[in-house]
This record gives C-alpha cells, sequence and structure tokens, in this order.
C-alpha cells in the first residue's frame, strides 16, 4: 500500500460483489466524433483496449487520432461486475482504467495505435503513472483479434528496447487477449470524453520523449499521428 492504495492485485474471492446490472447509464452517442459510443459500429470496424493510468488523458489521446472511429473510458482486467468508479479507485475490483478504441482497418491498424499508447505514458512503472498509484492505473493492452498478439508482443519488444537505452527498466505493461481481461465495463456519463467537456481538468499524459518503432515501414500510407495529436 502506498498512500492507503493497493499496489498488490486483489484476488478474485478478495474482490467487491459489484453488480448484477450497471448501477448508471452512459450517453449514446461520442461528444466528439459523434459515433455510437456503445455501436453499432460501420462494417470492418476492429477494437484495442488500452489502460495508461487515468482514462481521463488517455481516452483524448485516441480520439484525436486519424481512422479512430470511437473511443470510450472504461474498466476492464478486473473480477466484479459492472463497477462504478468509486469501487474502482478502491483497488478492490481488479479493474484498471481502460480506453476502448474503436477503428477502421483501412485508414489505420493497431501498430500505428500502439505508437501512440508508448509514446504517451511510462509503460515501466507498475501500478503507477506519476502521482496516480494503484493498481487502477496499470498500464495494459488487450487485443480482440488472435492475430494481432504477434504484433502487441513484438511492438513490446522493440520499445522495450528504446526505453532502456534511455535508461529506463523493463516494460511492466499486462498484455493480454481481452477474451482473458474480461468484459470492458463503460464508465460513467462523466467520465466519456472527459476533457472535451472539461478542457482545462486534470491530464497526466504526454509525450514522453521515446519513439516507438513499430509501424514504421508503414507510416507514409497513413496521415501522420503526431500532426493531429495537437487537434481533437
Amino acid at each position: 500500500m502506498i498512500f492507503g492504495r493497493p499496489t498488490t492485485m486483489v484476488t478474485r474471492e478478495q474482490a467487491l460483489p459489484g453488480h448484477a446490472e450497471r448501477p448508471f447509464t452512459v450517453p449514446p452517442t461520442h461528444a466528439v466524433l459523434g459515433s455510437a459510443l456503445e455501436g453499432p459500429w460501420p462494417e470492418g470496424s476492429r477494437t484495442l483496449y488500452v489502460a495508461m493510468g487515468c482514462f481521463w488523458g488517455a481516452e483524448r489521446i485516441f480520439w484525436r487520432l486519424p481512422g479512430v472511429v470511437s473511443t470510450a473510458a472504461g474498466y476492464m482486467g478486473g473480477y466484479s461486475p459492472n463497477p462504478t468508479y468509486e469501487e474502482t479507485c478502491t483497488g478492490r475490483t481488479g479493474h484498471t482504467e481502460a480506453v476502448q478504441v474503436v477503428y477502421d482497418p483501412a485508414v489505420t491498424d493497431v501498430e500505428h495505435l500502439l505508437k501512440a499508447f508508448w509514446e504517451n505514458h511510462d509503460p515501466t512503472t507498475p501500478n503507477r503513472q506519476g502521482n496516480d498509484i494503484g493498481t487502477q492505473y496499470r498500464s495494459a493492452i488487450y487485443w480482440t483479434d488472435p492475430a494481432d498478439e504477434a504484433v502487441v508482443r513484438a511492438s513490446r519488444e522493440a520499445f522495450n528496447a528504446v526505453v532502456h537505452e534511455h535508461g529506463f527498466g523493463d516494460i511492466t505493461t499486462e498484455l493480454r487477449p481481452a477474451a482473458d481481461a474480461g468484459p470492458f465495463y463503460y464508465a460513467e456519463d462523466y467520465h466519456q470524453q472527459y476533457l472535451h467537456k472539461n478542457p482545462g481538468g486534470y491530464c497526466n499524459h504526454g509525450p514522453n520523449g521515446m519513439t516507438c518503432p513499430v509501424g514504421i515501414v508503414r507510416q507514409d500510407q497513413l496521415p501522420s499521428q503526431d500532426s493531429v495529436l495537437g487537434r481533437e
């Protein structure tokens, strides 16, 4: 425990019971992109789930990227069904604050999404991003397509070499198929697109000064992510 926040993962037996049904409502439409928050999305859309600390700033990174159809803040990787934010923050649901990223594979791909992921947080600090401490802030990638596993793991290895070159330790990011991590539970209405609704709100994300080499081979075929990271 650091400052009363759990830094070790709760077990299934220790986890809070959760709720049989979602105890709150979420908006039907993405406040920035105008797309469906819970679907359905255009035919052919694919989904990746990522966690990189507080989901407010993390979600904004991805809704700004070319090819992203929809994003949502939520809870994933734990045990308690339909958790609330307050319950997740106790560390007793086992969930991490995650972002659902729905994208058009004709415009972007997993490699480019992972480039934004690796370059905008510190993946070497287990259960922590800056002053945000607890298992709910752990770094994670949950893929939905079995074919993406090789891409995710190759990306991790490539960026691990980069962080070593910059004097950091090993990447501690949790890597699991989404089917193993469990359901993505949508967060409350006020968390969805939080930094669009509250432009001056808290954000603990930004470039970490390191460049992920994965995806560079096709960089010239897609719109530059770096060129849009500063715009909605």
